[in-house]
């Protein structure tokens, strides 16, 4: 599962959950800002920096996700 980091690994600047973030494949994680100036490539492996996807409301009924992990 997609770990949903909570601050810009370069400025450090907060981002909650369901703000907008950007992402490598590797998981690194940084705020629109630092992504514009990175020209969307991750300094950390060069790869292209993307829009992290928003995590979904959990569901009425829980169990349907406790499989997942199995």
């Amino acid at each position: 599962m997609l770990e949903m980091k909570s601050a810009c690994e370069n400025c450090q600047q907060a981002l909650a959950q369901k703000a907008e973030a950007y992402i490598c494949s590797y998981e690194c994680t940084f705020c629109r800002s630092c992504t514009d100036n990175f020209d969307t490539i991750c300094p950390n492996c060069d790869g292209l920096l993307t829009r992290r996807p928003p995590r979904p409301a959990p569901r009425a009924d829980s169990s349907s996700t406790a499989s997942l992990g199995e």
